[in-house]
């Protein structure tokens, strides 16, 4: 099987400007959310009002065993039934990997509904150039053990293409399980929500800001008088951007760093989805090709 055929495999669903699914062929659909408009920058992430059963379907949380309570490490975007995408830096004291387990559909840590599927984390694929010091390349796959059942609480993420102007997307939020505060430890119970927008990456990179500290695969994202941010919980999870002549949200960022929380001038900053599209589906592709060529040897 060739690369460029799995390619086209992993492609075969795509919307105006790329992605890949095989969930009845959608992505980015909220169907349990029917007003997202009630989300305001009233409140910070990380002691907001919590998220609705099926807010925002794609987001997992990424669970590390040896840590007490949910274990919740890391959020995370369901980008295929068996694929979620999320930061490199998340996984840089992983042990026993296989031993994580990924929480797909639920809302409440505590109190797992008959939505939420549970899966292992099958192989970690993080980016090969990641650099820690910098956060370059903060980026990285989980294959899970088993596919997912999409539902109205479980939906994938969409992935954009280079067609796509992210720059003009207008209507942007961020979610996950951040602390009540930037000096509380552990995960909030409930996943939080808030609405953000896309700053200009040269005012970022400018003297009073980040001092040129955000690459070209950087997105950051919140208001220039802080109050609303990610937090340290939220790392690896999604940046979505409703798209501007359609219902469907794109996933833009993966959370990936930013100086405290919800500081004024102190952006959270996010590794671009759209710059690693095609690391993405080569990751995936690879992994496809792999596994055919040994269950090809295996039946010969």
């Amino acid at each position: 099987m060739s690369l460029l055929y799995l390619l086209i495999l992993l492609a075969v669903y795509t919307p105006a400007h790329g992605t890949w699914d095989n969930c009845r062929g959608t992505c980015g659909q909220r169907p349990m959310a029917s007003d997202f408009s009630s989300i305001t920058a009233d409140y910070r992430i990380m002691a907001g009002t919590g998220a609705l059963p099926g807010a925002w379907p794609w987001i997992v949380s990424i669970q590390d065993p040896r840590k007490d309570g949910s274990g919740h490490t890391c959020g995370g975007s369901l980008i295929s039934p068996q694929w979620v995408l999320t930061a490199a830096h998340c996984f840089l004291q992983a042990r026993n990997i296989t031993k994580w387990r990924v929480l797909i559909g639920a809302t409440q840590l505590s109190h797992l509904g008959p939505e939420a599927q549970v899966r292992h984390v099958k192989r970690l694929l993080a980016h090969q150039e990641y650099t820690a010091d910098s956060q370059q390349n903060d980026i990285a796959l989980l294959e899970l053990d088993e596919p997912v059942e999409c539902s109205d609480y479980v939906q994938l993420a969409c992935v954009p293409n280079a067609s796509l102007t992210v720059s003009e997307l207008k209507t942007c939020y961020i979610a996950g399980w951040s602390p009540d505060s930037a000096e509380a430890q552990g995960a909030s119970d409930v996943l939080q929500e808030a609405k953000v927008r896309l700053l200009d990456i040269r005012l970022v990179n400018s003297s009073r800001w980040y001092a040129g500290a955000i690459h070209t695969h950087n997105l950051c994202a919140g208001y220039p008088r802080g109050a609303m941010d990610t937090c340290q919980g939220d790392s690896g999870g999604p940046l979505v951007c409703k798209d501007n002549r359609a219902s469907y949200f794109w996933l833009v960022g993966v959370t990936s760093w930013g100086k405290g929380c919800a500081k004024a001038k102190q952006p959270g900053v996010y590794t671009s989805t759209q710059y690693f599209y095609n690391w993405i589906l080569i990751q995936m592709a690879n992994r496809i090709r792999l596994l055919h060529s040994h269950s090809m040897s295996t039946a010969s």
